[in-house]
């Protein structure tokens, strides 16, 4: 079984870059050990324009046969002697095998991990996929239907059953080509496409499909699988019809896509005016324009010029900072490689000059963790971040923040549940966002405020955020945390995060 990834550079970001997000060297052949033979990986072609990987892995049918006969057997039925079992196409045809081989050797590239280059894995990349070999049961059109949905420019030629008998026809295999030349799609994107319709259009698993197999499948379709239009036949194949697996993986799948309804939901309500007056020119801003405003003039009081957005989400803030030539260094930090990814986009990074990339680095990190990274910075935003969290994690949040990190300023923003009742299109009783823990009257974000503020040596104020009702307050509530021995953790605000050695102003 055979592939090869490639990709195309420039001498500010050459294309051997594919070397470190791969975590494998583009000046060495190496070999790993897998369950069913041995894979390898190689380089055919690495220079700055242009770099290739190439993975092949040969299957030992021997091997094979034995451990399939021992899943028959451990099934209670009798092994199967047939020559078949030795002689067939495994050993040149990608299949379920070739995915679980990529998923083991690439596995931080899978998972768009890279700590030589983290903010290179998120960007995406020009990228070309070939297969000389695949099975497709439902042929180039099913090729097409499940790749280009994703991006992929697709060519599944069909391989003729017989090169001398051509009115033999084609056989059921495909040699595929898969091409993003626009660089729509991070490379750990690609590697989870290919990791899960690998399979799906050989049709077969080629060990025992357990309940483990959906979480996987729902890992690897993050961002994707939920609004495929394919997306019955892919779960229903690559669980290898079990129904009772596939109606779970879509029962989940549905709740990510109502989760995904309730984002732009609560995103109307931050982008939604927070007064209905008559006159559309002194209406005031969205809340959610409101909400980064209060925080820039935060920041700004504070002196603060290497500032972490803790929670980044798709990067807003990030890009409000960026308009600052005061922020030198700007850290944006979420568990969520897809919101990361969508923050890249939307940033540009890609296409930034380098000194003005240089300022940002995207992050992938729980703020439930400590992590040293994050220590020496002036300031920490946590914009609409700690109402996400279980009540019973908040302590080792503030811990990580507070007590480890420790920036010279938190800001910390919240919605003011008691403001609920102003806004018209939400129903009586619901949260602004269905993955909203909990939401805070201004006495309960008070209370947890100073508390986290007495524990952690610092002294905390409160900022009104949007229009302050008499009754209910504003729709935001903001709390200001300042250290009150005023100096960051890890050395004063001209101190480095994270080894670039960038300097405040």
């Amino acid at each position: 079984m055979f592939l090869t990834i490639s990709t195309t550079g420039t001498p500010e970001r050459p294309a051997t870059d594919l070397g470190f997000l791969l975590h494998k060297h583009p000046g060495k052949a190496q070999a790993f050990t897998t369950s069913y033979g041995q894979a390898h990986v190689f380089y055919p072609e690495a220079t700055a324009e242009r770099c290739t990987a190439a993975l092949l892995l040969e299957v030992d049918p021997v091997t094979l046969a034995r451990r399939v006969r021992g899943a028959t057997k451990g099934r209670g039925g009798a092994a199967d002697a047939a020559l078949a079992q030795y002689v067939n196409d495994r050993p040149y045809a990608a299949s379920s095998l070739f995915a679980v081989a990529l998923s083991n050797v690439f596995s931080s590239a899978v998972r768009g991990v890279c700590k030589a280059l983290p903010e290179r894995a998120a960007q995406p990349l020009p990228l070309r996929v070939e297969v000389p070999a695949l099975p497709a049961r439902g042929g180039a059109v099913l090729v097409r239907a499940l790749f280009e949905p994703l991006g992929w420019t697709v060519s599944a030629d069909p391989v003729p059953l017989d090169e001398r008998f051509p009115e033999w026809g084609d056989s059921r295999y495909v040699r595929l080509v898969l091409e993003v030349p626009d660089g729509r799609l991070t490379l750990g994107e690609a590697l989870r496409h290919l990791y899960v319709l690998l399979p799906v259009l050989d049709d077969a698993k080629h060990y025992w499909v357990s309940a483990d197999e959906v979480d996987k499948l729902l890992r690897a379709g993050d961002g994707w699988l939920a609004d495929h239009p394919e997306q019955k036949l892919i779960t229903n194949r690559y669980l290898a019809r079990r129904w009772s697996l596939t109606r779970e993986a879509m029962e989940r799948l549905e709740l990510a896509r109502l989760a995904d309804a309730d984002d732009t939901a609560v995103e109307e309500i931050d982008n939604a005016v927070t007064d209905e007056g008559p006159d559309a020119e002194d209406r005031p801003a969205p809340l959610a324009a409101q909400r980064r405003e209060a925080i820039l003039d935060a920041l700004g009081a504070a002196g603060a010029a290497r500032v972490l957005d803790l929670g980044c989400g798709q990067g807003e803030l990030i890009k409000a900072l960026l308009k600052d030539v005061r922020y030198t260094e700007i850290v944006g930090v979420d568990v969520s490689m897809r919101a990361l990814t969508v923050a890249s986009r939307r940033l540009k990074l890609d296409r930034m000059g380098e000194r003005q990339a240089e300022r940002v680095t995207l992050l992938q990190g729980s703020l439930a963790y400590t992590d040293k990274r994050l220590k020496g910075y002036d300031a920490a935003v946590l914009c609409e971040v700690v109402e996400h969290v279980d009540p019973e994690r908040l302590s080792a949040l503030a811990y990580a923040v507070f007590g480890s990190a420790r920036p010279r300023t938190v800001l910390v923003t919240t919605p003011n549940v008691e403001y609920n009742v102003r806004w018209e299109s939400l129903p009586a009783g619901h949260a602004r966002h269905g993955d909203h823990r909990f939401e805070w009257t201004r006495a309960e974000f008070g209370q947890w405020a100073d508390g986290v503020a007495r524990q952690h040596g610092y002294g905390v104020e409160f900022v009104a955020v949007g229009p302050d009702d008499p009754e209910v307050g504003p729709p935001t509530q903001m709390a200001v945390f300042t250290r009150t021995d005023g100096v960051a953790e890890g050395g004063t605000g001209s101190g480095t995060g994270n080894g670039k050695g960038v300097k405040a102003a």
